[in-house]
């Protein structure tokens, strides 16, 4: 096949895969902006959606490993118990309010490792990506460009994106509340946000977000059950 992104062609294959699901949730989001009168329609519609991302999603992973395993919020199906495909709809609750910002997550892992990650937000058709020991990524427009953490340290210059209920640690820097994890950790990788702070989540969200963020110099790790992920410049 032709490469549409710097890196190997399981990576290619993958990010095909979300680019034929993409299209069918671009348009799934035109229909969700209709049904903002009722609440209940739109996470209903969004709801239908998400299992149709799986479902098209995965008969096209399967041309990439076709013994993998699938693990999503959701589903789990068990595989060749080597390989399995990691995938969530991050953001969904944006979704629902007709809010563009979510991504679609997957990544590959074997032998208990992330191998390949991606984090596609398909409405502005920006792809974070990366491979183990080559490097992290963003694709847009047809341009591949190497992604790294921020160097910033000093608590008043740092932003930090949170996804909690409780309390936050003091910090005099500025925060956010973007409401899609996956996306908050490649921005951390990309060096739009200086660091994430979240409670307990489903590790299908941060699967992909985890080996970014390990390629563009990050650090993520958990304290009591919250997960912490930093450009590793200073500590929380």
């Amino acid at each position: 096949m032709d490469l549409l992104i710097k890196g190997s062609t399981e990576l290619n294959k993958m990010f095909a895969a979300l680019q034929n699901t993409a299209g069918g949730l671009r348009r799934d989001f035109g229909e969700v902006e209709n049904l903002q009168q009722s609440l209940k329609s739109a996470r209903d519609f969004v709801a239908k959606a998400s299992a149709r991302i799986e479902e098209s999603i995965l008969s096209d992973l399967q041309l990439v490993r076709p013994n993998a395993g699938l693990l999503t919020p959701d589903v789990s199906k068990p595989g060749d118990g080597r390989d399995e495909f990691i995938l969530a709809l991050s953001g969904a609750a944006n979704f629902v309010r007709g809010n563009s910002h979510f991504a679609i997550s997957l990544a590959l892992r074997s032998n208990g490792e992330i191998k390949i990650a991606l984090v596609y937000s398909p409405i502005d058709e920006r792809l974070y990506y990366a491979e183990s020991g080559v490097g992290a990524y963003v694709f847009s427009a047809y341009h591949s460009e190497k992604i790294r953490v921020s160097n910033l340290k000093e608590p008043t210059d740092l932003t930090i994106a949170y996804n909690t209920n409780g309390i936050r640690p003091i910090i005099d820097g500025v925060a956010r509340e973007t409401g899609c994890p996956a996306l908050d950790l490649a921005w951390v990788a990309a060096g739009k946000f200086d660091a994430f702070i979240s409670d307990p989540i489903d590790y299908a969200e941060i699967a992909a977000g985890e080996l970014l963020l390990r390629e563009a110099g990050g650090k993520l790790f958990e304290n009591g059950g919250d997960i912490i992920a930093t450009n590793g410049k200073f500590e929380l």
